[in-house]
């Protein structure tokens, strides 16, 4: 028959925790948001650094045999300097004995400053045309190229073929290389030349609208009259025989300071630069080719068509006119830095000092960069041991739980004695209308003798009326004003009658051997507390299927290797045994922290008492079955299994046997219950990095791999609970979306604890779906 105790004295005043919690609650919103946000930010830099390392090779000439009668005759047969100054195109050739000496897809960190120094030591000038992602990742390297007098023009930015691009992607292609520019060296610049661009003669009609476009913005295109073909790495004295131009004619060569290994470009061009000065040739920059052209006709200014005056220069610096050094020339130095040759007024002349918007936004675009290159390769690192680390837990599981099961169920292994004697089963219940009769009617079944104590913790919705009406032997009910779940399980411990204690929730569901079989590792007397195996009992939503995997995991898996190494972390509140005197010992369940069963088996455990798992002692409760109540629930669970392990963080320095935890089990918790999955994100994110910017198919097949371990895991913990296979179909699509809101939710949880913020105990919605227990599966 049923018995009533109801609660005494004056509603009591909110706790510390409950005051700092309703304050915290105001800013769960914006933690979220900041949780989304951190892993929006870590994305779009991995996604930035990826777009900056696009793959840059070698300029093997493509689409050969196009169509060219759009082209006009005059630029097909004309030199390597396209301009169209006026609308009108106009080709441009180097002047006779004098050598444009050109390098294109740099600058790269290992070879452009080779390249720079033999250019030094020659005293020679050379235009490079960089690719604006090399720019961003190395400023430094253009202020040396511009500080030196050389020139710069543009390669595009991911040295794409713009011929197949739309004029939206060429403009941004443009655009991004002029960033790079102002922010690396402060400058722009007017001169262009295409990936994968060969003499004029192969300009078709894919290509020549993209030079005509680029023609009326006002760049320059160059193209190539001399190919020193090094990116095939012919050997030395093949690059330097492809570099010479025939008789005595101008050239613009090609060498390249990037896209691939350039030791043969290195040797081979001081060499080069020798015996061309001994043949009489003399070395100047693209837009010095076209000042000493445009000399040598007439007389008229470098930059002045013929029939303009020296009064109209639409090429004329803007630092020029306003009187200031030209981009990247040092004081006292003469336009054009140390080669200033053959009438050329200013080998620089196409740079551009960049100002305003466009110089502070190639500014923040470099410094982006620069932390990409930063903390990419960190977090690479870092994700590589991750991994590691991930998959020798893994091995580690599958080893210790086989090894667990082996031992666990041989016919000789007993715990001891047969325990016989009653226990006190305690229902903590906060309005748990829709499951307490399911609760209470499993437990009447029980083929154990037990006392059943339902602590009614301030429920509004009747629950004690019905608990009390079901008039089933040996239970009674305890009212109490609401204190939270461990107030309700402490005052069920001081009512206890029995000296071992078994604790659930109130809508937990056991089946009839259940209490019978957790209560059988008593018979050692070092044990002191059971963990028992719950189970999800509404599996039928792909939610609660997700669940299923995850519980079935957890406990075959995860418990059975703690239980060997003797260091469980967790009792779960759903199904729990405990020593009646070892619990009050440490002081009852505490209100310390969310976690407070994760709390008091570490406490258990720095006390000398031993915590073990029984697999064969179920329980079958109620999950949540919408997504907010998950994360909800998760969040509550992360944030105080948080709680706890700061609360016990001494326990690293316990010394003996009560120190074992400390030792194995709070390294192993904190390293693959919190630190593992808050870096598993970036994880999947590397992945798709990866198979978007390094290797599609080898990424793909890294990822169906470590889904095919996981899957072996869960397959092997489902074959120990005897549990259908069918779920794990669900496994895949788990990895898609359930992990990355598990991942979410701890992050979230890492984010409140960083920010001080408290939760109190929550209340989830429930529907009392679970009943009596079916068999597994």
């Amino acid at each position: 028959m049923a018995t009533t105790t109801p609660s005494r004295g004056r509603r009591r005043a909110p706790s510390r925790m409950e005051r700092a919690a309703g304050k915290a609650a105001a800013l769960q919103k914006p933690r979220v948001i900041l949780a989304l946000l951190l892993l929006l930010a870590l994305t779009s830099v991995m996604l930035l650094d990826g777009y900056l390392r696009a793959e840059v090779g070698g300029d093997q000439r493509v689409r050969s045999g196009a169509a060219t009668d759009d082209v006009p005759d005059e630029v097909l047969d004309g030199g390597p300097i396209l301009t169209f100054r006026g609308g009108q195109a106009q080709s441009r050739s180097v002047p006779e004995k004098t050598i444009a000496l050109t390098f294109d897809d740099g600058p790269n960190p290992t070879w452009t400053p080779k390249i720079l120094e033999v250019l030094e030591e020659n005293d020679v000038p050379a235009t490079f045309f960089v690719v604006g992602s090399m720019v961003s990742r190395n400023p430094d390297l253009v202020k040396d190229l511009v500080g030196q007098g050389n020139e710069i023009g543009i390669h595009t930015f991911t040295h794409i073929d713009l011929s197949y691009q739309s004029d939206a992607r060429v403009t941004r292609e443009m655009e991004q290389t002029q960033l790079a520019l102002a922010g690396a060296a402060g400058i722009t610049t007017t001169l262009f030349r295409a990936p994968y661009s060969s003499r004029t003669d192969a300009i078709d009609n894919y290509s020549w609208p993209v030079y005509k476009k680029l023609g009326e913005e006002g760049y320059t295109s160059v193209f190539v009259d001399t190919d020193s073909d090094d990116w095939k790495r012919p050997g030395v004295s093949k690059i330097i025989k492809g570099a010479m131009p025939s008789k005595n004619k101008g050239a613009s060569v090609l060498f390249h300071d990037a896209g691939g290994e350039r030791s043969q470009t290195v040797k081979a061009l001081g060499t080069y630069i020798k015996k061309m000065k001994a043949k009489g040739y003399t070395f100047t920059t693209i837009s010095g080719a076209i000042g000493q052209q445009e000399a040598e006709q007439g007389g008229q200014q470098p930059g002045q068509e013929p029939d303009q005056q020296p009064d109209q220069q639409p090429d004329q610096q803007p630092d020029q006119q306003s009187g200031q050094q030209p981009a990247g020339q040092q004081p006292g130095q003469e336009p054009g830095g140390p080669a200033q040759q053959n009438g050329a007024s200013n080998p620089q002349a196409a740079h551009r000092t960049a100002t305003g918007a466009t110089l502070y936004e190639g500014k923040a675009l470099v410094a982006a960069v620069a932390v990409a290159e930063w903390i990419v390769p960190g977090l690479a690192t870092g994700l590589a041991v991750v991994g590691v680390a991930v998959m020798g837990r893994f091995g580690m599981m599958l080893i210790l739980a086989r090894s667990h099961h082996r031992q666990r169920n041989k016919r000789r292994f007993s715990w001891g004695p047969p325990v016989t004697r009653p226990v006190s089963v305690i229902v903590p219940a906060y309005n748990e209308k829709e499951c307490i009769a399911n609760t209470l009617n499993s437990l009447a079944r029980s083929t154990h003798p037990i006392e059943i104590i339902v602590v009614d913790d301030g429920s509004t919705d009747g629950t004690s009326e019905i608990a009390a009406s079901l008039g089933l032997p040996n239970v009674r009910v305890i009212r109490q004003e609401n204190a939270g779940k461990p107030a309700a399980l402490n005052n069920g411990v001081r009512h206890a009658s029995y000296d071992i204690v078994v604790m659930m929730d109130g809508d937990t569901v056991f089946e009839p051997d259940t209490v019978g079989q957790l209560v059988q590792p008593f018979a050692d007397p070092e044990v002191g507390a059971v963990a028992g195996n719950a189970k999800v009992g509404n599996r039928d939503t792909v939610i609660g299927a997700w669940q299923h995997i995850e519980y079935v995991m957890g406990f075959n898996l995860d418990r059975r290797m703690y239980d060997l190494l003797r260091c469980m972390p967790t009792i779960p509140g759903a199904i729990g045994a405990f020593r009646r005197e070892a619990v009050l010992a440490v002081g009852g369940m505490s209100e310390d922290t969310l976690a407070e069963d994760t709390d008091i088996t570490i406490a258990l455990h720095r006390e000398g008492r031993r915590v073990v798992y029984q697999e064969h002692a179920r329980a079958w409760t109620e999950a949540p079955r919408s997504l907010k109540q998950l994360w909800s629930q998760r969040y509550r669970w992360s944030y105080g299994t948080m709680q706890a392990l700061w609360k016990h963080r001494k326990s690293l320095t316990d010394k003996g046997p009560s120190g074992r935890f400390g030792r194995v089990g709070m390294p192993l918790v904190v390293v693959f219950q919190i630190l593992t999955p808050v870096f598993a994100p970036l994880i999947d994110v590397f992945t798709v990095y990866a198979m978007i910017f390094v290797d599609f198919k080898a990424s793909l097949l890294a990822w169906l791999a470590v889904l095919g371990i996981q899957l072996v895991c869960a397959a092997y913990a489902f074959r120990l609970d005897k549990e259908k296979y069918r779920y794990l179909l669900m496994l895949p699509l788990q990895q898609l979306a359930y992990r990355q809101m598990m991942y979410l939710v701890l992050i979230h949880s890492c984010i409140t604890a960083l920010t001080g913020g408290r939760l109190r105990w929550q209340k989830l919605k429930r529907t009392g779906e679970v009943g009596t227990p079916a068999g597994a599966g």
